[in-house]
């Protein structure tokens, strides 16, 4: 290289590695940036964890109350009760239909005579 190129070289050097340095300082702030962002991702991640281990626990106590009610039977037990005072009530209410039949066939019948 000639000495009147010198000149022009390092002009050209400077002026291409000035993006470098910019490119190198802009390096950090997307490294931060990035870290920034893997946090976020970690503190949102261990959110949903949590409130997924609170879902979970309140869905195996509901099971868990399902079950004791099933082992008590005491839906069961309301239904054959309800079951058997509805048969208790229909028996009823047929003994007092027969028993009016009963007392309206021993009655006379009088047939107004024209």
């Amino acid at each position: 290289m000639t000495l009147s190129k010198l000149p022009l070289a390092l002009w050209v050097a400077t002026a291409l590695a000035a993006p470098l340095q910019a490119a190198d300082d802009s390096k950090p702030r997307l490294v931060m940036k990035a870290d920034k962002a893997r946090e976020q991702a970690q503190k949102t991640e261990a959110e949903q964890l949590e409130k997924a281990r609170a879902a979970a626990s309140e869905t195996s106590s509901r099971e868990a109350d399902v079950l004791k009610r099933q082992q008590q039977g005491e839906w069961e037990d309301s239904q054959r009760e309800k079951a058997a005072a509805q048969f208790d009530e229909r028996e009823t209410r047929e003994q007092k239909y027969l028993r009016e039949a009963k007392e309206a066939a021993k009655k006379e019948r009088k047939i107004p005579k024209p």
